[in-house]
């Protein structure tokens, strides 16, 4: 990607330094001693780990809207409420799953669910019978202008591959070796049920991942006979756009149905790196049927703003964000989660509690600032997603997402750390001590020169380097729905350590004075934005 500014960044740049001279009203009172005493309720052990679905998590909810309340800010949800509803979905297996192969001959094999295939946790339920197509990696892509589905697929039950093109690629097309939201498996299933296919079969991609696959291990895990602590979530709303049955098949099996193309499931998944478009599989007809019973969950996000001073430009919007829900606890192991994300939601309370103050004393941005706290992004960012599914603010009216995760320790990656580090050097928590990892700078650059102009009356080292990583950083966390809706935003992290998911990450491990500087780092951030004359070029839309 090319790194060179665009006019809006050089505008800002011209700009928000003069700005960014004078303080933004309220930044003195972004203190340390408050962020403790904050982070202290809401990581504490009552708490206990503020997990989806739970009293606890509710009564964050609750504390973050008093907070809200109190401030005096306005709320941004419909009905004059804080909270944005909208609705989780959850899965357990129903009966009478079935997979049926008809070959040349008419004769007819049923196979056993778990070793042969398993229904996907997003799957509709019903049955989808028909002849074969392969599919490549089962990917509809506009704006890279790549489409599996070039051809006809109506009818037909379609052959995918799991993952994407070029997945260990930095220079891939596909976000390089981020992965890339088109290839999320849902996303797959819907590209195929738009393109008119009545069923979806997805296997391993044995080109690129050759080792044995233990489907029916892998059947056990995704659909565990005891409900898990932590259970699979997705989006109500996306369930409900998925009328398809979609399963999993071993290699084995997917090689068996793909003979009649005359290669081999190994030369096809090689090919389906370069070429593009469907294939007809003479021979084979399947008929699969799927009971996936879905479970809807109510959540919610909580929500306030400071209305523009500017007649024109309070309709365009600053999102200062966070997500408060973090891994539960089991017994009396509590995940307290003071670092993820503890540390991002008490920043988020002081930078508003500012913007409030300010605006009591007179003093308003010119352009809308939005306070979102996110729930449920430890289940998949879907707090965030629900919003951009059904925005509180025009998508194309937001200028600017700041979001803060995890802002409250040095980053620390120990040799042999483990997948948990993949990507990530060995490096000292004393080599990160005054540093922020600053995610999504290389797809809104113009966003990251007005951090830039910011921080220097902050002094933080605001580190460019994990927008291409195999840890995926980037999208893990609430910046990357809105990337991917074409809404510039950044992600601000102090780095992953041993403590991040465990019974360690606790309140009394923060280090306060770093929260400070990045809380106000991120108040005088949005502020001038909120201010600047012009606004920050938005990124591409990889998705709708």
């Amino acid at each position: 990607m090319s790194r060179r500014l665009s006019l809006p960044a050089l505008l800002l740049i011209a700009t928000v330094p003069l700005l960014a001279q004078t303080p933004a009203p309220g930044l003195d009172a972004i203190r340390q001693a408050d962020l403790r005493a904050d982070l202290f309720f809401l990581a504490g052990d009552a708490m206990r780990g503020r997990l989806t679905d739970t009293v606890e998590n509710l009564a964050t909810a609750d504390y973050i809207r008093s907070r809200y309340e109190r401030a005096g800010l306005k709320p941004a949800a419909a009905g004059g409420s804080y909270f944005q509803n909208y609705l989780l979905m959850t899965a357990t297996l129903g009966e009478g799953n079935a997979l049926e192969v008809s070959g040349a001959d008419r004769a007819t094999r049923r196979l056993a669910q778990g070793p042969e295939f398993y229904p996907q946790r997003f799957s509709a339920s019903g049955t989808a019978s028909g002849a074969l197509a392969f599919a490549g990696f089962g990917i509809t892509a506009p704006r890279l202008a790549h489409d599996d589905y070039a051809g006809d697929v109506a009818g037909k039950i379609v052959v995918v591959l799991d993952h994407e093109p070029g997945e260990r690629d930095p220079k891939s097309p596909f976000d390089g070796v981020v992965t890339a939201e088109p290839a999320v498996p849902w996303r797959k299933a819907l590209a195929a049920q738009e393109h008119g296919a009545v069923g979806i079969l997805f296997v391993a991609d044995v080109h690129n991942h050759p080792e044995p696959v233990n489907l029916e291990q892998t059947s056990r895990n995704v659909w565990p006979a005891t409900p898990p602590h932590l259970k699979t979530y997705t989006l109500a709303a996306w369930a409900d756009r998925l009328r398809i049955p979609a399963a999993q098949i071993s290699p084995g099996l997917a090689s068996a149905l793909l003979a009649g193309t005359g290669k081999s499931l190994a030369d096809l998944a090689a090919a389906a790196e370069a070429s593009k478009g469907a294939t007809a599989v003479p021979g084979a007809t399947v008929t699969l049927t799927t009971s996936v019973v879905r479970h809807t969950i109510p959540d919610r996000n909580v929500i306030a703003v400071v209305e523009g001073s500017d007649p024109k430009l309070k309709d365009e919007w600053v999102l200062v964000t966070a997500h408060f829900d973090h891994d539960g606890a089991e017994g009396t192991r509590i995940l307290n989660g003071a670092d993820d994300n503890g540390s991002g939601t008490v920043a988020l309370l002081a930078i508003a509690d500012a913007y409030a103050a300010a605006a009591r004393q007179g003093q308003r941005p010119k352009r809308s600032v939005m306070f979102a706290a996110w729930n449920s992004e430890e289940r998949g960012l879907l707090g965030a997603w629900a919003f951009t599914e059904a925005p509180l603010a025009p998508l194309a009216n937001i200028v600017a997402v700041l979001n803060m995760d995890m802002i409250g320790r040095n980053e620390e990656v120990e040799a042999g750390g483990g997948p948990r580090f993949n990507g990530l050097e060995v490096q000292t928590p004393e080599s990160n001590a005054n540093a922020v990892n600053v995610m999504g700078f290389s797809r809104a650059p113009d966003v990251a020169a007005a951090m830039d102009a910011a921080n220097r009356g902050i002094g933080l080292s605001l580190l460019k380097r994990y927008d291409n990583n195999a840890s995926n950083l980037v999208r893990r966390s609430d910046q990357w729905p809105f990337l991917q809706r074409g809404v510039p935003a950044l992600g601000f992290m102090t780095g992953l350590h041993p403590d991040y998911h465990t019974v360690y990450d606790r309140p009394e491990k923060i280090n306060y004075p770093k929260i400070e500087k990045i809380a106000r780092l991120i108040h005088q951030a949005s502020w001038d934005i909120a201010n600047a004359p012009s606004r920050p070029a938005a990124p591409t839309a990889t998705v709708r």
